[in-house]
């Protein structure tokens, strides 16, 4: 079961085309600003199905895939797993928004590392407030970055989605 805040079935802000957004339970972070703190404590919220989210998914023809956000989607990774491949099966991408940055998750070399190898486009970095910027496409503040993650893995290098 995963443990989490809450769902959003169809959004547009989180990531290209009609998203299913899954926020996690819990957060290491706690950036001065989050716009979740209430997810920051690793209590049981919501406990919720990997299968009850599958079918979420297939019911809705407009889905462009789903969103893992949070809190930290990294602490539940061995739990997410198996969902982001179902839901590639299923033909639909992955977003993942994380604290860590594409290089920390690498180094991890355990789930969390796992998990990013089957994550499509990651938003990476801390939230900083000072670095704030709305204009930004699908980010909070500046440091935070878009990235193609199957491409920076085929090239070696991190290639981004949106400058």
């Amino acid at each position: 079961m995963l443990n989490l805040s809450g769902i959003i079935k169809e959004s547009i802000v989180d990531g290209d085309g009609i998203r299913y957004v899954i926020f996690v339970q819990g957060c290491p972070h706690h950036c001065l600003g989050c716009q979740n703190p209430s997810t920051w404590d690793f209590v049981k919220k919501q406990q919720v199905n990997e299968m009850d989210i599958l079918h979420d998914i297939k019911d809705n023809p407009l889905c462009s895939g789903i969103t893992l956000s949070g809190g930290e989607p990294f602490t539940q990774a061995n739990k997410l797993i198996p969902l982001v491949k179902n839901v590639h099966s299923l033909g639909k991408n992955v977003w993942a928004y994380t604290g860590y940055t594409f290089e920390q998750l690498m180094n991890f070399n355990n789930d969390k590392t796992e998990l990013l190898k089957n994550v499509d486009v990651l938003v990476d970095g801390k939230f900083i407030l000072e670095q704030r910027d709305i204009s930004l496409k699908f980010r909070g503040s500046k440091n935070q970055r878009v990235i193609d993650v199957q491409k920076s893995l085929q090239e070696n290098q991190i290639i981004l989605k949106y400058e």
